[in-house]
């Protein structure tokens, strides 16, 4: 896995052979759970995909069920949920950071791009919107994690996209 500027990352996509462009994956990393987002074949979009359970021990088989989605939806990158509002040290930081690390210990993921994208209050918004519906707390923590997961990953493209038009029009 190569860590590159947000920005960059878009770009080498568009870069790419039209038949080559893939898709991108946001991920919305916590304690238990990673929130997982998928965005459409344009890079417009960002749809909510699944959760994994995250532990310690089962890192090798996430990198393998990364590696699975990596081939069935084409990705080309991971835009990782990341607390840049708060201060760097802080353990939701350090767990972001400790998640990427691990996983790039495996070497299922060799010649993947990741950015880190500002999860400001994604998973407080989804919250927000889930609670009048009174779910199960199960049910709702799952579509929480997946819809922070679409918060960071639209954000992301919103931007980038945004930027692309800005340069086409200068």
């Amino acid at each position: 896995m190569r860590y590159v500027k947000p920005l960059n990352l878009f770009q080498d996509l568009l870069k790419a052979n039209t038949l080559e462009r893939g898709r991108l994956l946001g991920l919305d990393v916590g304690d238990k759970y990673v929130g997982v987002a998928v965005s459409d074949l344009h890079n417009k979009i960002a749809s909510p995909l699944s959760v994994l359970l995250r532990k310690k021990s089962n890192i090798g088989l996430m990198a393998a069920d990364f590696q699975s989605l990596i081939s069935e939806l084409s990705l080309v990158g991971f835009i990782v949920g990341y607390p840049f509002d708060r201060q760097k040290g802080t353990p939701d930081a350090v767990q972001v950071k400790l998640f990427i690390d691990d996983l790039s210990k495996t070497r299922k993921l060799e010649g993947l791009k990741y950015t880190y994208w500002d999860e400001g209050f994604t998973s407080k918004n989804v919250e927000l919107l889930l609670k009048p519906l009174n779910l199960p707390p199960v049910q709702s923590k799952t579509i929480m994690d997946k819809f922070a997961a679409v918060g960071i990953l639209q954000g992301y493209l919103d931007y980038v996209n945004r930027e692309l038009k800005s340069d086409v029009t200068q």
